[in-house]
């Protein structure tokens, strides 16, 4: 199929409105999956009560709370941004976007380092972190390449393709550093790109390659010596249990000690006296592991789960090959994440740094995140005849 004649098909009875009111009016609001923002707001909402509970022990009890609040309150105008507009037409902007999000990544470099890291670009109401945007930006860059490619197949041409277009802010955000989110990119070019019909051979030669990739940063010392200790310690824990394995020990303590009920909110122990650090960033889950215990655990679970369910219904149900992908891209993102951290948590994965999706606090995940749902909801509610 022709570019020319995708776009046409695509594109049937759409109207450019005139005005914000003939906007909504060709939205179908009736077909939005409310299981799905439900999902992501009543995590939102749990989250924001964690982050209270980890930091309500400090000078100022408000502080984080309040800040949450602000990104929440943006995250949900972003939520309903990304319901609002032909998602399709983003296929047109990919390469602005993707471009744009590469520029940010080098405009980091050039801000003071925070905690040894570039990782962000001070704005009013919170610091902007671009490599939280890169990651959108090569799910839909991404997505326009495999939908625009010519032929069923993926042929060595287009893999090279897709290859350079992941590895570059791959490399930006390496050398921030922030490993974490560098392998989170990765994850999400690999699965897309065999969705998207890499052959085996391909994918065989890119996992040879990543290995000895791998192999040339340890060996030629690229990886930072807190990442490379991150990664010995995850292999044998008791290998330096009070520097590089005492955030994993404390978090296991933590989550253990919840038991079934938990220690109850505002109780923790472990949390309050501050002996997990990152509590309300990179180890939110511990905190409810130590306060609301395996239920609580089981509840964050569970809406996680209809989260991913709701999301994978989306995508397997797209009208379009476009919105199949995109969809694709975010859940492997989400899920990714969510996998990583809660692993990183409970001593099953090593610690990389990964936030938990709409629990941990900041403003550019949390605003993505919802953004992202938004898009996922704007498929959904698009994949039925117009008037339907």
């Amino acid at each position: 199929m022709s570019r020319h004649k995708r776009k046409t098909e695509f594109s049937p009875g759409l109207v450019k409105p005139r005005n914000f009111k003939e906007l909504l009016g060709h939205i179908p609001l009736r077909r939005i999956d409310k299981l799905l923002i439900m999902a992501a707001v009543g995590i939102a909402l749990y989250g924001t009560l964690m982050i209270y509970s980890a930091t309500h022990a400090g000078d100022n009890p408000l502080h984080y709370l309040q800040k949450q609040l602000i990104f929440l309150v943006i995250a949900l105008i972003a939520m309903v941004l990304g319901t609002t507009f032909d998602y399709r037409k983003l296929m047109s902007y990919s390469r602005v976007i993707y471009g744009v999000s590469i520029i940010l990544l080098l405009v980091v470099l050039v801000f003071p380092a925070k905690g040894g890291s570039h990782r962000w670009i001070p704005l009013l109401l919170f610091d902007l972190q671009p490599s939280e945007l890169v990651k959108l930006a090569v799910i839909v860059m991404l997505a326009t390449m495999i939908t625009d490619r010519r032929s069923e197949s993926c042929s060595n041409l287009d893999f090279l393709k897709a290859l350079g277009i992941v590895l570059v802010p791959v490399f930006l955000v390496f050398v921030e550093p922030d490993l974490g989110t560098s392998i989170s990119i990765f994850i999400i070019f690999l699965f897309m790109i065999i969705i998207g019909g890499a052959r085996l051979k391909q994918v065989s030669v890119l996992g040879v390659g990543t290995i000895g990739a791998a192999a040339v940063l340890i060996q030629f010392g690229l990886l930072k010596t807190y990442q490379l200790n991150r990664l010995m310690v995850f292999i044998k824990p008791d290998l330096d249990p009070l520097h590089a394995g005492y955030n994993l020990t404390q978090s296991k303590i933590a989550i253990g000690s919840g038991q079934l009920f938990g220690k109850g909110l505002f109780q923790g122990t472990q949390t309050n006296l501050k002996f997990i650090p990152a509590h309300h960033t990179d180890f939110i889950f511990s905190v409810v592991g130590e306060e609301l215990g395996f239920i609580g655990a089981a509840m964050l679970l569970g809406l996680f789960g209809l989260l991913i369910w709701r999301g994978f219904k989306i995508a397997l149900t797209a009208k379009e090959p476009f919105g199949m992908m995109m969809a694709t891209g975010i859940l492997i993102m989400l899920f990714f994440q969510i996998m990583v951290n809660i692993g990183m948590a409970i001593g099953i994965m090593p610690v990389t740094g990964i936030t938990l999706p709409f629990m941990s606090y900041g403003g550019s995940s949390l605003i993505l995140n919802f953004f992202c749902v938004g898009l996922l909801v704007n498929i959904g509610m698009r994949r039925f005849p117009q008037g339907s």
